[in-house]
């Protein structure tokens, strides 16, 4: 089942959103080939430690994040990769690497790569290995007010 606190919060804001259901898979990637999808509008997130803040990188499952780009776009001093035991607490009710990317849930930036937008819409883990939302870039944009950053590469 998706994070119901994500579901809770695309239903009062009344979006309209598909789930996908799609055999167990742990790399964007292999989700968006399980569910059948174009990888570059699968998004994956990636947790940063930004000046020692988590944050979350979101790009599509295709692109790599660049560092430096993101240091630069950020403004921070120090980017960090985050493991896995530096954020799994901070979501609860996810599975460990499947968090959607709405950090505005967790109170946490999201930095968001410009090419993201280039399909209108956006396909992420709704909390599970399982399972996937796709939605309006548009409504993204607007719930979730990311950074939209030049942050990644091919």
């Amino acid at each position: 089942m998706s994070s119901p606190r994500l579901q809770e919060f695309l239903d009062s804001n009344r979006v309209s959103y598909d789930t996908m259901t799609h055999p167990h898979a742990f790399t964007a990637q292999e989700t968006a080939t399980r569910a059948h999808l174009d990888r570059h509008a699968m998004a994956k997130t990636v947790m940063v430690r930004l000046d020692g803040h988590l944050a979350m990188a979101v790009l599509p499952s295709d692109e790599w994040l660049d560092v430096a780009k993101l240091r630069q776009a950020s403004g921070a001093r120090e980017v960090a990769l985050c493991s896995e035991s530096d954020f799994k607490d901070r979501f609860p009710e996810c599975e460990v690497g499947a968090m959607p990317p709405f950090g505005n849930l967790y109170r946490m930036d999201v930095y968001a790569a410009e090419s993201l937008a280039d399909d209108g819409r956006i396909a992420f883990n709704a909390g599970n290995h399982r399972e996937l939302m796709r939605m309006g870039w548009d409504d993204f944009e607007r719930l979730v007010h990311p950074h939209v950053v030049q942050m990644s590469r091919q």
